[in-house]
């Protein structure tokens, strides 16, 4: 069910469209040899076509083509052999050229689709329009100086891809899933970072409302949003606005805006461009783009496996749930990480380790899953100790501990403690003999039909061995002794 606003008039859906720039991995720019690390002093990554010195020709960079068609191929989108690069004409004081190139008829990628899902447990298939590849422009600076605004060109060339959704997103929280799942896939490509607090994915979101059945109205399009959870806050904060004017008899002009996070609302930026006034044409200095159906099949060949198939394989391999695998295939690190702990043992457990005792770990020491203190083989190794009765289950999370403390590996931590777990049946049968003979209360209690004081009797058998012995094993012995 649509997420609505219930207004004066009746009830009214969303209708949203994302519009994502994700800056290219690659170690140069579109057109250009510069460089493009983040966080660089300004203007220390900026050539002569980046600054559009006069009679200085672009050069298209073979590697932003290759990650621009391995996106569309995790995307399921099609592939267009030919494209085309444009011009498109707009004064701005950090774009050089007066111009940006970009793809407008003719983009390299077609329709695709991305499969998300909610918090419901609700699956929906979200759109592609197109993908196309563009350059960035600069950034100004207004922290520099009272007065003045200065220009960083740092940025200006650096490839583009903006993937563009069809107008499938009925309410806030598909639009947060769409960027999540779209961040998640660009990340296994290896073609975006992903990283929004640094500018390299940012939206635009193009929001309308409309009545049930009706056709689309206006929609205003907000700008350059950077984080998903402000996404999500705009949309709500733009609808309602649209509602309201509907509702008082206006109109909602077609316009782009801001979002104010502080304030908690949308502003007027300028009123919005159509594709004409942008003046698109071909770009001169570059031919059109013909690609070999080889090259992209190479390219499709080498894809690592992405997220979706990687869930169904964990489901099928390691015998988790949905749910899990999940969450174990969110990042490309935590997945690879579980593979390494669950390959050749009980996939069920490496889990149950992995997102309980590990993330747990993490967050308290403040680590991520490269960082942590406890590789994958340590707790691989763990998970044997558990499996072949050295240790049991809660002794394991003493180790645990003490490998995070210490970084020391679980078998060195078992003998500097002296935590191997009782196995030997005498043993065992002496304690629940000790604990027996001290609560003979209890014992006469459970004789005569208490059997929930088995619970009791177990407790304090582990107790009496310091929670080292076999805990099948006090059972199985104390259920013996109890019912002799």
């Amino acid at each position: 069910m649509s997420y609505t606003i219930e207004g004066r008039t009746g009830t009214w859906e969303i209708v949203v469209g994302l519009e994502v720039h994700a800056q290219i991995i690659s170690h140069s720019k579109l057109f250009s040899g510069a460089a493009t690390t983040f966080g660089s002093d300004p203007n220390t990554q900026v050539s002569l076509v980046d600054a559009a010195f006069p009679g200085m020709l672009p050069v298209l960079n073979h590697e932003c083509v290759a990650q621009a068609i391995r996106t569309g191929l995790g995307l399921k989108a099609q592939i267009n052999l030919h494209s085309r690069f444009d011009r498109k004409n707009y004064f701005y004081a950090d774009l050089p050229q007066g111009y940006q190139i970009s793809q407008f008829e003719h983009p390299i990628v077609g329709k695709g689709a991305i499969s998300i899902e909610l918090q419901n447990g609700d699956v929906r298939e979200i759109g592609i329009t197109r993908l196309h590849i563009e350059q960035d422009a600069g950034k100004l600076l207004h922290d520099q100086d009272p007065t003045k605004s200065f220009v960083d060109l740092n940025r200006s060339g650096v490839a583009l891809m903006e993937i563009v959704s069809e107008p499938d997103i009925r309410e806030p929280e598909e639009a947060g899933a769409y960027l999540r799942k779209l961040r998640q896939i660009l990340r296994y490509l290896g073609t975006c970072d992903g990283n929004m607090e640094e500018g390299s994915m940012r939206a635009d979101v193009n929001v309308s409302v409309r009545k049930a059945g009706e056709d689309f109205r206006t929609r205003c399009e907000i700008k350059n949003v950077n984080s998903i959870r402000f996404v999500m806050q705009a949309i709500e904060v733009e609808a309602a606005r649209q509602v309201e004017i509907w509702e008082n008899g206006g109109e909602v002009d077609q316009e782009t805006r801001l979002f104010d996070p502080g304030r908690g609302e949308t502003r007027t930026m300028r009123s919005k461009e159509d594709a004409h006034d942008y003046r698109y044409f071909p770009d001169p200095d570059l031919l059109p783009l013909v690609l070999e159906q080889a090259w992209v099949d190479e390219l499709a060949a080498n894809l690592p496996e992405l997220p979706d198939d990687k869930r169904a394989r964990f489901q099928a391999e390691y015998g988790i749930a949905f749910y899990d695998a999940g969450v174990l295939v969110a990042e490309q690190a935590v997945a690879d990480y579980y593979e390494a702990v669950a390959r050749g043992r009980d996939g069920k457990l490496a889990a149950t380790w992995v997102m309980g005792e590990l993330f747990a770990a993490l967050n308290r020491t403040s680590n991520t899953i490269e960082t942590s203190p406890v590789s994958a083989a340590a707790l691989g190794k763990m998970l044997d100790l558990i499996a072949d009765k050295t240790i049991n289950g809660k002794i394991a999370k003493e180790v645990f501990e003490d490998m995070v403390e210490t970084g020391e590996s679980p078998e060195a931590i078992v003998e500097k403690k002296g935590l191997r777990q009782v196995t030997d049946t005498g043993a065992i049968d002496a304690a629940i003999a000790a604990v027996l003979a001290k609560h003979p209360d209890k014992l006469e209690e459970y004789r005569s039909g208490k059997d929930k004081l088995f619970g009791f009797f177990v407790g304090q058998v582990m107790k009496e061995t310091k929670g080292k012995a076999n805990p099948a094993m006090v059972n199985d012995a104390l259920k013996a002794q109890l019912d002799a």
